[in-house]
């Protein structure tokens, strides 16, 4: 046996052959671009609140078929991320924060971002009505279309309430995965939808006392550059103690159980915390933090903690502890 059939071949000059072309490493980061198109990040969290309507919901689709919800959720979620940087790839150019992204650094053309985009988006409805029901289509088409059409290129660049009404795209995801276990929508689902729409300001809002800069640089009227850094932390607090009570809506129309309860009155009693931190924070005369916006950070960060935790104690309290109606 030639020595080539069992070691790795050689060149002419002895020295083994490369195991990839060249253009590897260049091909792995141009598949990263396009996936940094889709807003991972993002689309956890959604793919994530998707999948508990699905579970909690009283009928359970075949495995296969729950799989296929899920995935529609994700594709579709990241179609709109993509569209959505197709449109504001002029305003990500200006914000540190996403001048780094495919489009505004040259890496992807923006028509083939959209293509991207579109295509995702006309598949993802398109498998969901055949994988479940065309309820469930129908609604994440009206996600991705409100979150392209109403919160992207309407709200974001006219109005500080950009992410108070927009906060409904986001809001979505569990209804749809109800429909496509149920095939119908009723208060249960309508009340997730409801806890994601009063989280969304929040959440966003601490993340925009430490961004405002990039949003004023950009022109987008997120609330801080219109109505100042300290009615922002009022709205913050005032959103957060909407949002605490209802939190709790699941127990109260028996969806959930005490177990749930007692992680949703934490999870809100936390956020409320924060809330008041953020708040309280030192501020200079016009309102400016005077500590960083440590408290809005650490703020935005629990925000996301709560979410996912909130959505995990309904999962487990429904499915491990059988808590809940039925």
């Amino acid at each position: 046996m030639s020595e080539s059939a069992i070691g790795p071949a050689k060149g002419g000059s002895g020295a083994p052959l490369p195991l990839s072309g060249p253009g590897t490493a260049a091909d792995l980061s141009e598949v990263r671009d396009w996936i940094a198109l889709l807003k991972p990040r993002v689309m956890s969290l959604v793919v994530f609140t998707g999948l508990v309507g699905l579970l909690v919901a009283p009928a359970r689709p075949h495995p296969a078929l729950a799989l296929a919800a899920i995935l529609c959720i994700a594709v579709g979620a990241g179609a709109a991320g993509a569209i959505n940087m197709w449109y504001d790839r002029d305003i990500d150019a200006l914000m540190r924060r996403t001048a780094g992204r495919p489009i505004p650094a040259g890496r992807i053309a923006p028509r083939a971002a959209l293509g991207f985009g579109v295509t995702l988006a006309v598949a993802a409805v398109a498998v969901m009505a055949l994988a479940t029901n065309w309820l469930a289509a129908g609604v994440l088409a009206l996600s991705i279309a409100f979150y392209v059409f109403v919160y992207t290129m309407w709200l974001k660049r006219r109005t500080p309430q950009n992410i108070v009404i927009g906060g409904a795209a986001g809001a979505f995801p569990p209804v749809i995965g109800w429909a496509a276990a149920t095939g119908a929508v009723g208060l249960e689902p309508l009340l997730l939808f409801a806890i994601i729409f009063a989280w969304t300001p929040p959440h966003f809002w601490a993340l925009s006392l430490f961004a405002h800069q990039d949003y004023a640089r950009a022109g987008v009227p997120m609330l801080p550059v219109v109505a100042g850094a300290r009615e922002t932390r009022r709205q913050i607090l005032l959103y957060t103690a909407l949002l605490a009570p209802l939190g709790l809506a699941p127990w109260a129309v028996g969806l959930a159980g005490p177990a749930y309860a007692g992680a949703a009155a934490l999870l809100g009693a936390g956020f409320l915390r924060h809330a008041w931190r953020v708040l309280r924070d030192a501020q200079d005369a016009e309102g400016r933090s005077l500590t960083g916006d440590a408290p809005a950070r650490r703020c935005f960060r629990y925000s996301l903690l709560y979410l996912a935790a909130l959505f995990a104690a309904l999962a487990a309290d429904r499915l491990v502890l059988g808590g809940g109606a039925g």
